[in-house]
């Protein structure tokens, strides 16, 4: 079975979601929004905030990485397997971040008080799908030169287990709980179509 590009519509439509949140979230009190963030000792509380988080981000420099990661790594997905599946994996991913986010404050790696927010966790779950989809695919590091993608990730994962041990302010229970439900997805989707073939580089 060959694959067939699709228009990332979804891609777009999560993008300028986040956009516009990210606005208001400049215009309106921080009490008016608080309660979507993600707070593990609360979210009992709030149960919607494993997914309005998602859309949540606190800072300009935040919205636009991943944003840019959004653009990239969901576009590939989105062409590669439709809006549908894109979209299951996006927020499953999410979700399954902040709960990874929220182990990591219950032993004690994380404060139980501090929220999380931004879409990172289902960006990672994406990075995970699309890493066991097309591994050896090529990424264009700073226009320069190309590397396995697999290895790009890998150095990523590496990252984010070392910082679960060096406070940095950034959810890397979010990055590692979003990356291995993609995966999860990725060895999912490859039983049931081993015989699709993807032919996607990605910049």
């Amino acid at each position: 079975m060959e694959t067939t590009h699709r228009k990332p519509i979804w891609t777009y439509i999560i993008i300028a979601t986040c956009v516009a949140i990210f606005i208001i979230q400049q215009i309106t009190p921080y009490s008016s929004w608080a309660t979507l963030e993600f707070w593990p000792a609360y979210a009992y509380v709030f149960p919607w905030s494993f997914i309005t988080a998602i859309f949540l981000h606190a800072s300009i420099e935040q919205l636009v990485f991943n944003m840019i990661a959004v653009l990239f790594f969901g576009y590939t997905l989105e062409n590669m397997l439709g809006g549908k599946i894109f979209l299951i994996i996006f927020f499953l991913s999410g979700i399954i971040g902040n709960v990874g986010y929220l182990l990591t404050s219950i032993t004690g790696l994380t404060n139980l008080y501090t929220p999380a927010i931004g879409a990172s966790g289902a960006i990672y779950g994406i990075i995970g799908t699309l890493v066991v989809l097309i591994p050896l695919r090529s990424v264009y590091l700073y226009g320069l030169f190309t590397i396995p993608f697999v290895f790009v990730v890998a150095f990523w994962l590496l990252l984010d287990i070392i910082g679960l041990f060096a406070p940095s302010g950034i959810a890397e229970g979010a990055h590692l709980g979003g990356i291995v439900f993609g995966a999860i997805c990725g060895f999912y989707i490859r039983k049931r179509m081993p015989t699709t073939r993807y032919s996607y580089t990605i910049v």
